[in-house]
């Protein structure tokens, strides 16, 4: 059995996947100064905007506090580059099919004693397709730990139902730390040295704590789409969805697939981010 054969059946059997050391030092320190660069640009900012989304203890005339980096690949490069990455697609086609579109990215920088925690939720509740061919690449710029708020994942939740993420009428982004009790005990971390990368299935139940270590942890998340599922919510723009299929040949007939599907409306009360939208759940976890 090849690699990625190995790597499609343990991914379709838990719904998630850890493959160690991916990408050498090399390639992590360009993503890490990058990363530390984009972090230090914050300084002096008062609120969130495009590009940074800052933690609620940030302070304009303090050091940066950064909860997450929006959309690097398609703002910066060096990401860009990466997210093409003939390593790193080769292991998304095995789990995807041939043809394969970028759908979103961002960094999830938790830093050191105080990042901010994920409650628990399914990427699917965000942006249901026509088919679950979807999911998300995490890359480690540093060692993903125990104790620096690590992603947590539910194995074989991809299988199961897909939960309310709705809290006072509106979509939320979070599911009640109570409706997942028996679940979440289950959880395990996806841990590994700095270059290592997380897969997980965009409806496998996951969450994360607050870095309570020394260490920071930022996580590089690109998420694809096989080209056949297309995004019920529609498409705001049909060129740039279309200049996203990164490998293979483009594909105008949607695979239906009868999978479970609740859609994020009404629209989250606070807007901006993950974050953001989970203010509202008031029975969490973390």
């Amino acid at each position: 059995m090849s690699n990625n054969a190995a790597i499609k059946k343990e991914y379709e059997i838990n719904g998630y996947v850890v493959v160690p050391s991916l990408f050498n030092s090399d390639e992590v320190d360009l993503l890490r100064k990058t990363t530390d660069d984009i972090i230090e640009s914050a300084r002096g900012k008062s609120k969130s905007d495009s590009i940074h989304d800052l933690e609620d203890s940030h302070d304009a005339a303090g050091a940066p506090k950064i909860r997450r980096i929006k959309d690097p690949v398609q703002q910066f490069d060096v990401y860009a580059a990466l997210a093409r990455n003939e390593k790193l697609l080769s292991i998304v086609r095995a789990l995807l099919g041939d043809n394969v579109r970028f759908h979103n990215s961002k960094i999830n920088i938790k830093l050191a004693e105080f990042g901010a925690a994920v409650e628990w939720h399914q990427d699917w509740a965000f942006y249901p397709h026509t088919n679950d061919a979807v999911l998300a690449v995490g890359v480690a710029l540093e060692d993903l730990t125990k104790d620096n708020g690590p992603l947590m994942v539910v194995p074989g939740s991809h299988r199961g139902p897909v939960y309310d993420h709705h809290a006072d009428g509106a979509f939320c982004g979070a599911i009640a730390a109570g409706d997942v009790a028996d679940q979440i005990k289950n959880a395990v971390p996806l841990i590994g040295p700095a270059g290592s990368i997380t897969i997980h299935h965009v409806r496998t139940l996951h969450g994360s704590a607050i870095n309570r270590s020394g260490q920071p942890r930022p996580l590089l998340l690109i998420s694809y789409t096989a080209a056949d599922a297309w995004p019920l919510m529609g498409i705001s723009d049909f060129h740039s969805f279309t200049n996203h299929l990164i490998s293979g040949s483009e594909c105008t007939a949607a695979r239906l697939e009868a999978v479970p599907v609740r859609m994020p409306l009404p629209a989250a009360a606070f807007q901006g981010s993950i974050y953001e939208n989970q203010r509202t759940q008031r029975d969490r976890a973390f």
